[in-house]
């Protein structure tokens, strides 16, 4: 049986590190320009080059993203770039626009090239188009059904690989192709620099009814809503399985570490349990626990299932769940002393009671009793971004393994 690859976001260096970490297949970054997540901290040539020699020393695949829709003006600038990068040994390119297609072709010979979802591939015929246009792999858009994904399959050329996402926020517009924000504020989303309006709160007022409020909704064609709850399909692995995906994309290269590190081990020990053992697999709710420790809204299936109705939206807030602090990084950990150095990433003072989980084993609980600085001065609060710290741990710890606490009612 072949495995369903885990595909991972690397907003950043350490991102990439995290990712590969904690069990992604691959990994899909963007360089400091022409992909769609400017606001990413991204990666520069040096840190690229280094990135992806570490992910393939520990066996994972690197995707780079070139996914903007381009000017006239990105042209000489993308073909002065794609000479620069063309021995980094990328394994792959995310590209939307059929011109950059060509020129990838013409300086990289060889190159295998993913499509992106902003170029919304929606039916089999499509399929077979890019396919004779020398694409390996197609991101799915995110508004076609199990049903729809199954057929592809079964009408498209066996080596056409397909990816689909399966968890983090859904853009709004068709497969992310959106205007608001060059409209609202003048930054193109198309371009890498969306401000993310869709995830402003707002109420829509018809002019003739002025104090009557209506929420935004959606047909199965078209423009779609406004404040989309978050995507999660990990308790579907067998159904995403079965509907011949090759590989199972994470959104998220504007998120945290912490984000990444905690979604990529949850469907990691989902995704094994079931290759593991497929007919006595089961989900188990403890890889949702997990998933709800991050930042996110409320979670639906998205389009898996059926079209959408209002009910997979959230009118009622535009806020994020957050329920855990992430507040610190194992760098070192000494097992003669029990003692870890730790990055701190959110304020810590004795008496914290802390969760530290890794990629390698179940989370313990435990309180903060001992803490010191630098010096090696005992502190009672460490409330310095990125301060060094040393912490005793009540069991052994490895580097990048991380430290997070729940919040406190009404924090």
């Amino acid at each position: 049986m072949k495995k369903m690859e885990l595909l991972a976001p690397a907003g950043d260096l350490e991102k990439l590190k995290i990712a590969v970490i904690y069990g992604a297949d691959a990994v899909y970054f963007g360089g400091e320009t022409f992909s769609l997540r400017a606001g990413a901290g991204n990666m520069t040539e040096d840190e690229m080059k280094e990135g992806i020699d570490f992910a393939h020393d520990h066996g994972v695949r690197c995707y780079l993203a070139l996914n903007i829709f381009a000017h006239n003006e990105d042209i000489e600038p993308l073909n002065n770039y794609l000479k620069e990068i063309k021995d980094f040994g990328i394994d792959a390119f995310i590209i939307s626009d059929p011109g950059i297609v060509t020129m990838v072709q013409e300086n990289i010979p060889g190159a295998e090239i993913h499509l992106s979802t902003q170029a919304n591939m929606t039916n089999y015929q499509t399929a077979k188009f890019w396919y004779n246009m020398g694409v390996k792999r197609i991101v799915l858009a995110r508004e076609l059904t199990f049903k729809e994904i199954r057929e592809l399959r079964e009408k498209t050329p066996k080596d056409l690989e397909f990816e689909a996402f399966v968890h983090g926020a859904m853009c709004i517009s068709y497969s992310g192709r959106c205007l608001l924000s060059n409209f609202m504020i003048e930054r193109d989303a198309n371009r890498g620099m969306c401000a993310h309006p869709c995830r402003w709160k707002y109420a829509l007022v018809e002019e003739q009814r002025p104090g009557q409020y209506y929420p935004i909704e959606e047909d199965e064609r078209g423009t779609y809503i406004l404040n989309s709850r978050d995507l999660c399909m990990i308790e579907y692995i067998p159904q995403l399985a079965e509907a011949g995906l090759d590989s199972l994309k994470i959104e998220g290269r504007m998120k945290s570490a912490f984000y990444v590190a905690t979604i990529v081990s949850a469907y990691r020990k989902a995704l094994d349990a079931y290759y593991n053992d497929p007919t006595g697999y089961y989900f188990k709710k403890e890889w949702m626990d997990e998933l709800k420790k991050v930042s996110h809204r409320e979670f639906t299936t998205g389009f898996y299932f059926d079209k959408p109705t209002n009910k997979d939206q959230n009118y009622q807030t535009s806020a994020y769940t957050r329920d855990y602090t992430f507040t610190g990084l194992v760098k070192s950990y000494n097992p003669h002393t029990g003692y870890a150095v730790v990055e701190q990433r959110n304020k810590m003072v004795i008496g914290d009671e802390i969760e530290i989980f890794g990629p390698d084993a179940p989370f313990f609980v435990q309180k903060l009793t001992e803490m010191y600085n630098e010096d090696g001065e005992p502190i009672d609060a460490a409330p310095h971004p990125q301060q060094i710290l040393k912490i005793k741990m009540d069991k052994p710890v490895k580097e990048n393994y991380m430290l997070r606490k729940k919040k406190e009612k009404g924090n």
